[in-house]
């Protein structure tokens, strides 16, 4: 199961302070899941040619050896329930065996489909990436999940997941304010829409043969063992 978006991301995010101003997003529960299958890196996709760049940039720190052979490529949305569900009951292994050992690298990208607060919960996160913890940031995020559009993500909690997290709260505040990260965010949904992703959580995993497996919803630990064993044995 995904969750899906019936509105497209509008580009005016970038013109919208945060902390004052935020773009609403209708949504509704698909239960159709996407398959596994193949893709290759650099495709076109109607008139989008979607490129490397279209799966490295505009993203997190790498989460992992940066020379790993493998590369998952995770679009999540920190209100979505079924990110959530993937970070509390699958991530945690697939980072024990796979990235801990060398074998994978991870990058985060947002898809922010759900609300208000999905623009905000991302733009803390790279804020606190400014100050070299957006990794504790984002786990901090999913741990603190309480559901969509209920304000668990308001600016006032936020605030104080970085005051946890040890950040220099006055930097913090004037990124938000600021809204310093809303040109990557935009960027990142436009990613997003030129992969053709309807919802979120969804993953590309790219092999050392540069070759891609998109693999859409919380799927379980098996799914991903499966296509990282596949690729790491050609």
């Amino acid at each position: 199961m995904i969750h899906v978006s019936s509105l497209a991301i509008g580009a005016g995010i970038a013109s919208a302070a945060i902390i004052v101003a935020f773009l609403a997003f209708d949504t509704f529960h698909d239960k159709s899941e996407l398959a596994v299958e193949p893709a290759p890196i650099i495709q076109d996709i109607g008139p989008v040619k979607i490129t490397v760049a279209t799966f490295m940039e505009n993203g997190s720190p790498i989460l992992g050896d940066p020379n790993a052979p493998i590369t998952v490529v995770e679009f999540g949305d920190y209100q979505c329930f079924f990110c959530n569900k993937f970070f509390h009951e699958t991530e945690d292994a697939l980072l024990k065996n796979y990235v801990e050992t060398g074998k994978v690298k991870v990058i985060f990208k947002d898809f922010t489909i759900i609300g208000a607060d999905s623009i905000t919960a991302a733009n803390a996160a790279h804020c606190a990436s400014d100050q070299g913890k957006f990794w504790e940031y984002h786990d901090t995020l999913y741990n603190h999940w309480t559901g969509e559009n209920n304000e668990w993500a308001s600016s006032e909690n936020l605030l104080q997941f970085a005051k946890d997290l040890g950040l220099d709260t006055d930097k913090f505040s004037k990124c938000m304010i600021n809204s310093n990260h809303n040109p990557i965010i935009v960027h990142s949904n436009q990613d997003a829409k030129d992969l053709g992703l309807t919802g979120t959580p969804a993953f590309f995993i790219i092999g050392p043969d540069n070759k891609v497996t998109k693999i859409g919803g919380a799927q379980p630990y098996d799914v991903f063992k499966r296509i990282f064993d596949s690729k790491l044995e050609k």
